[in-house]
């Protein structure tokens, strides 16, 4: 018998004892009543205690979701596998490390920004029809989870700007996630990632972008590529391309059949001065472009909708 249980037991017998109050003599029974209340209390304190301490106690937690017990052998019908690395997360670790065998450096991106990095310091003016091109979520606070990685543009910029000064030059590249007020569908998604790239410096020019778009895409697919360019608009970049690349055979493309892949060109003046940078000394070229997509033509995948579903038979593909 634990201590708890003795201390209820004897309050148990004293309790019979207030029974007896009309056997005492009168004059005694005054006193006889104050000591059985004084033990009372007494024994009732202890309890007390004895019940916090009881509390106290650490007791092993028992998870009731379980399919067993602890000490017995799992269903047949229950298997217990290894979690794996999401494809898009395997394939944006690959997109980075190319960039920085490159000489890139890397920043991440944010989940919500402000209107300011979203469009006033890439040059969109205000009301200008260009900005419902990026139409987006917006929460009460008035943040904007972004709708392109370019909203880290001007943060790049400013952050490495003190290399310009020092004779060398800005590269970065900024994967992230991004939301469009988008329908959904197999080839439109409202939540997917872009990698950004940003390159500013005294001499460069859309020859060296397209250099670096050239080498980074062959090393992605590790093939020689044709690529092809047509004229793009954003306000952020004068001029605006779009870079295409020849769909590779292994892929099941034909000679002549092209795919855009993303948006760049040259960094606008105004987004320069805007990092305080004087464009007049250096120029820049920056782009941007889909991971989603860039995995779903590696694999031969039809529905981007797989990389937000959670569905686990498309996940253990990978």
């Amino acid at each position: 018998m634990t201590e708890l249980e003795e201390l209820k037991q004897e309050l148990k017998k004293l309790n019979t004892g207030y029974a007896k109050i009309r056997e005492v003599p009168a004059e005694k029974r005054g006193e006889f009543g104050r000591e059985l209340n004084a033990k009372k209390l007494a024994i009732l304190d202890q309890i007390r205690v004895a019940e916090e301490a009881a509390l106290d106690t650490e007791v092993e937690a028992i998870d009731i979701t379980a399919p067993c017990g602890v000490n017995e052998k799992m269903p047949e019908f229950y298997s217990v596998l290894d979690g794996s690395k999401h494809p898009l997360m395997t394939e944006l670790d690959r997109v980075i490390s190319i960039y920085q065998l490159m000489g890139f450096d890397v920043m991440e991106s944010r989940q919500l920004d402000d209107e300011f990095h979203m469009f006033d310091s890439l040059n969109f003016a205000a009301e200008h029809p260009a900005r419902d091109g990026y139409d987006t979520f917006r929460t009460e606070e008035g943040l904007i989870p972004p709708a392109h990685t370019s909203t880290m543009q001007h943060r790049v910029l400013k952050t490495y700007k003190n290399r310009l000064a020092q004779g060398k030059e800005i590269a970065v590249v900024v994967p992230g996630r991004v939301y469009r007020n988008e329908d959904v569908d197999a080839t439109h998604e409202h939540t997917f990632y872009q990698c950004e790239g940003v390159y500013v410096s005294k001499n460069c020019t859309m020859g060296d972008m397209l250099g670096i778009l050239r080498e980074f895409f062959e090393k992605y697919y590790e093939q020689k590529l044709n690529i092809r360019t047509q004229p793009g608009y954003f306000p952020f970049t004068e001029p605006s391309l779009e870079f295409m690349i020849e769909k590779p055979k292994a892929l099941g493309g034909k000679k002549g059949d092209f795919l855009e892949m993303l948006g760049c060109g040259m960094i606008h003046p105004n987004v320069l001065k805007m990092a305080g940078i004087d464009p007049s000394e250096y120029h820049g070229f920056a782009w941007g472009g889909g991971i989603d997509r860039l995995v779903m033509l590696r694999y031969g995948l039809k529905d981007v909708r797989h990389f937000e579903a959670g569905n686990l038979n498309f996940l253990k593909e990978f």
